[in-house]
């Protein structure tokens, strides 16, 4: 923990002026790239290239416009990397679809996860759909939320 926080602090000092004044960031400009090393202790060091990049429509207009990634393998692996994050995104989605329970039985557990990942699964699609069916396009940002989805199997199955 003490790691990450201490590499937080760092990250959040090279965001802000500091890093548009030495000709990193600037306007009309989305992406910055910079080699930094970390260091690991007891005169240990590892080389990574820190990656800024400012998010789309983002609504601050200070450091919290920018997202930072830190890599050791090169550059070219941001869009890979947005896909599993909208993974992680999906899985913290699921679990709003899931029973509570304190059984320790791993069946019913299982069971309830799997049951949790095809409710989703139909929100997903539901919203696909209508989506597609009133603007001819499919956003991310769903119209038929996840609320709307879990009220309705509850009201059409009592389940919930």
């Amino acid at each position: 923990m003490a790691f990450r926080s201490s590499v937080f602090r760092g990250l959040y000092g090279a965001i802000g002026t500091p890093l548009r004044s030495a000709g990193g960031l600037k306007e009309g400009k989305d992406r910055y790239e910079t080699d930094r090393k970390l260091h690991l202790g007891d005169n240990e060091w590892h080389s990574t290239t820190l990656i800024y990049r400012r998010k789309e429509n983002s609504e601050h207009t200070d450091h919290r416009q920018y997202s930072v990634f830190m890599t050791n393998t090169g550059t070219g692996h941001l869009t890979e990397y947005g896909y599993r994050w909208e993974i992680e995104s999906g899985y913290k989605s699921i679990k709003r679809f899931m029973t509570a329970t304190t059984s320790k039985n791993f069946g019913l557990r299982f069971f309830y996860f799997a049951f949790a990942c095809l409710l989703y699964s139909i929100w997903r699609a539901v919203d696909l759909l209508v989506q597609v069916q009133l603007t001819g396009e499919y956003e991310h940002s769903p119209i038929v939320t996840a609320d709307n989805t879990l009220t309705l199997v509850k009201k059409e199955t009592g389940i919930g």
